[in-house]
């Protein structure tokens, strides 16, 4: 009879090391199969917890939590969910351990925005939170870049390389407004194939105040590679709401709410680090486009099977589409949004007010293939106050 153990990776070892490392790490099953005993690993989910009353030499249990990030990230595993109370965390994050298909591993802000993450002092990363690791997701966070105090400034918010990754949830702001235009550029946040990530979900963040006056290179959503980009608000962005270039293709942009930028959503590809090829496959559809530079563009290398269908694009001052020759855009929109507060110094309210053109002429969702759906990332009606 011979003995096997199957590890994460399934890689043959010593069957005591292997039934051993079982127990130690994730517990363990056994299975007689034929004349061959397979040991598997069992997954066990675990938590940990940080809070700004921890310590980095606690357990990370929930009465005794860890205080940073940064050693959160040094102990997570694969089906870790970490919960981040509501406090002030130093940013220059970098997470790189992967989870699974099964086992994602999470980091999530215990209420929306309550966990806030601010420049640290003698700050060594361009990025407020850097992760590299697969299977990541990162939920509800605060990324403030106002409070600079030395060293390194920010030019990103979130930088994701990894693959099959979330971005869910969180408000990025006031990141590299005060940093030279440099040609490397940033965003609030970027899903990057420089590392081969892939297939990224950045969905219902809001993103806002990012780069210097004029400077094309600051974007406040960047997308270098496959991904889905849904229900976000992009707003007083230097560069584009939306970028799209690198080995940006087959992606998803869809109800997001893009306003006051130096342009709007700009599809294309080029300064390849993989692909060399064109951004193909790409739709665009439910999005507000309005009052920025420009309104929906493309740029680079584009395919022909890019489609943009039923946006609201209206009052971009250089114009509202720029597509390349023979493209068409169909079931567009041309009027106000009419949001219930659009005042850009403060912080604007872009709910929609009843009889906004935006409501029910959308594209319905796969899920709701009957009947319309509404535009923009908002796509509720505001309340209206008894008389």
């Amino acid at each position: 009879m011979s003995a096997k153990c199957l590890s994460p990776r399934s890689l043959p070892c010593a069957p005591i090391y292997a039934l051993l490392l079982c127990i130690l790490l994730a517990g363990c099953r056994l299975r007689d199969n034929g004349d061959e005993k397979l040991v598997f690993a069992e997954l066990v989910r675990t938590h940990l917890f940080v809070a700004p009353n921890g310590s980095d030499s606690n357990p990370g249990t929930r009465t005794e939590p860890l205080r940073t990030l940064a050693r959160v990230a040094q102990v997570v595993a694969p089906g870790t969910t970490v919960h981040v109370a509501p406090g002030i965390y130093s940013g220059g994050v970098r997470t790189t351990i992967d989870g699974t298909p099964e086992a994602r591993i999470v980091f999530q802000s215990t209420e929306r925005w309550g966990a806030r993450i601010v420049p640290q002092l003698d700050a060594r990363q361009s990025a407020a939170w850097s992760n590299r690791g697969d299977y990541v997701d990162i939920i509800g966070f605060e990324i403030d870049g106002s409070q600079y105090q030395s060293g390194m400034k920010w030019l990103s918010g979130i930088y994701n390389g990894g693959s099959h990754n979330g971005v869910l949830g969180n408000r990025v702001h006031h990141i590299g407004n005060d940093v030279p235009c440099e040609p490397r550029g940033g965003a609030g946040i970027i899903a990057d194939s420089y590392h081969k990530g892939v297939e990224v979900a950045v969905i219902g963040n809001e993103v806002y105040d990012i780069g210097p006056p004029g400077c094309a290179r600051m974007d406040g959503i960047g997308i270098g590679t496959a991904a889905s980009v849904r229900n976000n608000i992009v707003y007083r962005v230097s560069g584009a709401g939306i970028d799209l270039w690198h080995d940006a293709s087959d992606v998803t942009v869809r109800g997001n709410t893009v306003v006051a930028n130096g342009s709007g959503i700009v599809v294309g590809g080029g300064e390849f680090y993989h692909r060399n090829e064109p951004n193909d496959h790409t739709e665009v559809s439910n999005n507000i486009v309005f009052d920025n530079g420009h309104g929906i563009r493309e740029h680079g290398a584009v395919g022909a099977h890019n489609r943009y269908v039923n946006n609201l694009v209206y009052q971009n001052a250089r114009g509202d589409w720029d597509l390349s020759p023979q493209r068409q855009h169909t079931g567009t929109v041309s009027g106000p949004p009419q949001f219930v507060a659009y005042l850009l110094d403060t912080e604007p309210d872009f709910h929609l007010q009843p009889g906004s053109p935006a409501i029910g002429h959308g594209l319905p969702s796969h899920a709701a293939a009957s009947g319309s759906a509404d535009i923009g990332a908002l796509p509720k009606v505001a309340k209206v106050a008894p008389e």
